[in-house]
């Protein structure tokens, strides 16, 4: 589990970040991008996936435990840029049948990409 300072957690936050309207697209994955980071502050992130992805919460915490840990091991081994103050991962229905080794490439991929 990321550490809590590195969770994003207000609504408003996360309407701020959707207002910036960055977004990169790999494989059923989305990421959404803050503002460039200024501060020295720790970038933030969240992990979304919608209702109408999938009915059943079983499958959506899923596949945001798959991308809050691939996050959680690039962020542990300094591969993660550390370059936006905050970040929303918005998996949709193509990510529900990944499994861990390729929802860590997508992240890896949407992180290098973006």
């Amino acid at each position: 589990m990321l550490k809590k300072q590195y969770r994003l957690r207000k609504k408003s936050a996360f309407n701020a970040t959707y207002r910036v309207n960055r977004s990169c697209h790999v494989q059923g994955v989305t990421l959404f991008m803050g503002l460039p980071k200024k501060e020295d502050y720790p970038t933030r992130v969240g992990f979304v996936v919608s209702k109408k992805t999938h009915k059943r919460a079983v499958r959506r915490n899923r596949v945001k435990r798959l991308m809050r840990e691939a996050y959680r091991l690039l962020l542990k081994s300094n591969l993660a840029p550390q370059k936006y103050i905050s970040l929303i991962f918005v998996g949709g229905s193509q990510s529900l049948d990944k499994n861990f080794e390729q929802m860590q490439n997508i992240v890896k991929e949407l992180l290098e990409k973006c």
